[in-house]
């Protein structure tokens, strides 16, 4: 039996679709989808998928890239399916480890999305740096504007309102003004 396993980043509004045709056209009878990151391991349809294969079946791939995004993983999984009689098979890259030569392929394959995982990671690095040195700094913007935090900071210690009364005024989250509060007493 081809048991498919479709992945698409999380947060990415990418549409599996495409993987999911391909897989299909493969001859996939059975399809696991679910939206998560490749670099991760919690992934509950990859290991239904890895749980309902037997000796025999082969799991089906769009792209190598799909299963894992780490060498080491890759190989654990592959180890795994071996050990447990699965082929694996990508039908982007035609890898079929049933042969010798599609184990081999599949290794040097997997070398490459990590290199290529590892060069995205260095130049993010790198262009956050400069960003900083630019004086640009990431995250999400404060909820609160400097007057209002001063306004905030000063009617508790006046006490016109206690830390949740100004939550509920400024329309945020009582943690909010505790994290405030704290900035102000550490200053």
């Amino acid at each position: 039996m081809l048991i498919g396993y479709v992945r698409v980043s999380k947060g990415d509004d990418q549409n599996p679709d495409l993987q999911i045709n391909a897989l299909k056209a493969a001859g996939a009878q059975k399809i696991y989808t679910e939206a998560a990151s490749g670099g991760r391991w919690d992934r509950p349809e990859l290991h239904r998928a890895l749980e309902h294969a037997r000796a025999g079946d082969v799991l089906v791939v769009w792209k190598l890239d799909r299963l894992s995004r780490s060498l080491k993983d890759l190989l654990a999984l592959l180890e795994k399916l071996e050990a447990a009689k699965v082929g694996f098979r990508s039908v982007t890259e035609s890898i079929d480890t049933t042969t010798p030569a599609g184990r081999m392929f599949a290794q040097m394959v997997g070398a490459f999305a990590e290199y290529e995982r590892a060069m995205i990671r260095e130049r993010t690095k790198a262009g956050l740096a400069v960003a900083r040195a630019e004086g640009r700094v990431g995250g999400r913007r404060p909820k609160l504007t400097p007057h209002q935090q001063r306004e905030i900071v000063r009617g508790i210690a006046e006490g016109r309102y206690t830390p949740a009364a100004a939550a509920r005024l400024f329309d945020v989250h009582p943690a909010t003004i505790s994290r405030l509060l704290s900035r102000t007493r550490g200053a």
